[in-house]
């Protein structure tokens, strides 16, 4: 972690009383910023928190996919703690989402995605990870578009999963939504990211800034 992180709960002091879209303002219980290590590796994102993780203020928390992926990062030695845990004790792994407020009667507007994307591009830019993990379909599509050579519509998340994408500046490793992981999909992840990326010199896919 780095030696200047005080907290793993919105570490950058993000904005957390944002009022770019209206018509989230007046319905969300709060705004869920990223969390984790900010010296992280491995970055996480999924499209938009749950009900769950809005009502815990973490990143994949609160719920049995919340459990799916803190179970994902548990094994794959990132988390400490237990995986219902609200605010995991998490290393080398950050976990955020492409939109940071929640409507309870339906998914994000392009619009949205648009609007939240200079926190998730801030958070890129100060973490620089190695490895992006986009976690379900509408998170491939927006982070293929802004970091390989593909058409976003190209990407089937149902194809990528537990592959590694070779990206500008970053390599992609796509994950199924939690919610639709059988537990074969979540051992495929799990064992291509043991056998296929810890066992290769990723390290080499950008040059890291000094720690």
């Amino acid at each position: 972690m780095d030696a200047n992180q005080r907290q793993f709960k919105n570490p950058f002091s993000m904005d957390a009383d944002c009022t770019n879209c209206s018509a989230l303002c007046e319905v969300r219980q709060q705004v869920v910023h990223g969390y984790g290590d900010v010296g992280a590796e491995f970055l996480f994102v999924g499209e938009a928190p749950s009900a769950a993780a809005e009502e815990t203020g973490v990143p994949f928390t609160g719920d049995e996919a919340g459990e799916r992926v803190q179970s994902i990062l548990g094994e794959l030695g990132f988390v400490r703690s237990e995986p219902d845990a609200d605010e995991p004790d998490i290393q080398n792994a950050f976990v955020t989402y492409l939109t940071r407020c929640r409507h309870p009667e339906r998914g994000p507007t392009e619009n949205e995605i648009s609007t939240c994307e200079p926190f998730l591009n801030a958070e890129i830019r100060m973490i620089n990870p190695h490895i992006i993990v986009p976690v379900g379909q509408a998170a491939l599509e927006a982070l293929a578009f802004d970091y390989t050579t593909r058409a976003a519509d190209s990407f089937d998340i149902d194809a990528e999963h537990a592959t590694t994408i070779r990206g500008r500046g970053f390599e992609l490793v796509p994950m199924k939504a939690p919610e639709d992981q059988t537990d074969e999909d979540t051992r495929a992840f799990i064992d291509h990211v043991v056998e296929e990326v810890f066992d290769r010199d990723y390290r080499q896919t950008k040059g890291r800034r000094s720690r």
